[in-house]
């Protein structure tokens, strides 16, 4: 595989394009027209690599050169596709606070006691912990509109408590896809209604009752799951936390349930005061003094917390930036219009089902950044007259997909919450979430 690789850089680097890569200082991207079919060819190559288990920025390098042959890019217009990749993954900069500050509160034992108190009360029914925790993924995400920084604040809690449960994983996977791609306050609706010319308020009311479904499906697969298995409670108490009082177990807690209060509800509370309250540099700053009010920590092991508890998610923002590099190299030659416009070749009656088909299919190996993704596939819905409720099916079908992609942030996040390899993570939500696909396919068929 080495040898392979090196010599297909040889190559590209050998290429007459790439000869005056230095004094190019407005580089063309694609510089040659490339067949539909052919264009999908190292999106193709790249699945079955990452499918072997080959490391994403691998099969994402081998995807990116033969990208380069076929489109004629050269080393500096793959340049700028880098130098324009990275920041727009490190510019999600509410998941990296949320999971610095997740990290902070995890150290120092908050969701540990958080834990211990649901334990105490719920005796022993851990189905019902395990549905609570889906709704609260459900919730943050639809109020922040971001399911990597929800997911990074609760799935430790919920590994803490359950462990890593396939079902719960793919229930947490499939609310984070419902509700970022029907909220009022996410990128992805924002494209949406840019496309199907609604307002926002307009889109968010008619997706309502779709969300809830799949949030609805989402918590019974959890509950049902957790009741089936037998699951208990994975950790036991320890002998530091058995000596404290229910009192001394909810002071500490009280920095998660700032956090978790904050990400949840405070979307709804700054909108209606008019006022940012609940800003992200609020709740970073009054949780971390929280963890030093409320814990054993002093001020400096809080805030050196906080920001350690940032290391895991920039670096992977980081390696999904230079990843979605080689997939936009790869979108531009034309592969994601052509899967999309397979659309045009049905009859009107299956239109918006295949869309949606096609939406899932693309969000599957490129679901890193699903607002990207939906600026690609969506004008091509719209182009076909698919109605807004269409649309919004369709983006749905693009946010399924991403819950099964090996480089989207909520799975990133999950997998690190759970402690897991993202192939793991990925092959356990596939079963789950295809069927919600498959659900959503015959709404589509049924409404539209």
């Amino acid at each position: 595989m080495r040898k392979v690789l090196l010599f297909l850089v040889i190559m590209v680097m050998s290429l007459p394009t790439n000869v005056a890569w230095a004094a190019e200082p407005e580089p063309s991207l694609v510089t040659r027209a490339v067949p539909g079919i052919v264009a999908v060819i190292p999106l193709v190559l790249i699945l079955v690599l990452l499918f072997f288990r080959v490391h994403m920025l691998v099969a994402g390098l081998v995807g990116g050169i033969l990208a380069m042959l076929l489109g004629g890019i050269s080393i500096a217009s793959a340049n700028t596709y880098l130098l324009k990749a990275i920041p727009v993954m490190l510019t999600i900069t509410v998941p990296i606070i949320n999971s610095a500050i997740a990290m902070a509160v995890f150290k120092s034992g908050g969701y540990v006691t958080a834990l211990t108190l649901v334990r105490r009360a719920i005796k022993g029914k851990v189905a019902y912990f395990a549905a609570f925790i889906v709704i609260l993924q459900a919730a943050a995400t639809y109020m922040s509109g971001i399911g990597g920084g929800s997911a990074m604040v609760i799935a430790p809690l919920a590994f803490t408590a359950l462990g890593a449960q396939p079902e719960l994983i793919a229930a947490m996977a499939i609310a984070a896809a419902a509700s970022f791609t029907t909220s009022p306050a996410s990128l992805e609706s924002s494209v949406t209604v840019k496309f199907a010319k609604i307002p926002i308020d307009e889109y968010v009311t008619m997706m309502r009752p779709y969300w809830l479904g799949f949030v609805i499906i989402a918590v019974l697969l959890a509950f049902f799951a957790a009741k089936k298995r037998g699951t208990v409670f994975r950790s036991e108490e320890s002998e530091e936390i058995k000596s404290m009082t229910n009192g001394q177990l909810w002071k500490n807690t009280i920095p998660a349930i700032v956090l978790l209060f904050s990400v949840i509800f405070g979307p709804i509370i700054n909108k209606a005061i008019g006022f940012p309250l609940f800003a992200p540099f609020v709740y970073l700053v009054v949780t971390t003094l929280l963890i030093f009010l409320c814990t054993k920590f002093t001020l400096n092991q809080s805030f050196e917390s906080m920001v350690d508890g940032s290391n895991y998610i920039l670096t992977r923002l980081f390696g999904v930036g230079i990843f979605l590099a080689f997939i936009n190299m790869i979108g531009d030659l034309g592969a994601f219009k052509a899967i999309a416009s397979i659309t045009s070749a049905v009859p009107p009656s299956l239109m918006v089902p295949t869309a949606v088909l096609a939406g899932f299919l693309i969000g599957f190996p490129a679901g890193a950044y699903v607002g990207s993704i939906l600026t690609m596939v969506l004008p091509v819905a719209a182009a076909l007259s698919i109605s807004p409720l269409g649309l919004g099916f369709v983006t749905m079908g693009v946010g399924f997909g991403a819950m099964v992609s090996f480089v989207n942030i909520t799975i990133q996040a999950l997998t690190s919450g759970f402690q897991l390899q993202v192939i793991d993570v990925v092959k356990g939500n596939a079963k789950w979430v295809i069927g919600c696909v498959a659900i959503l396919m015959v709404l589509s068929a049924t409404f539209v």
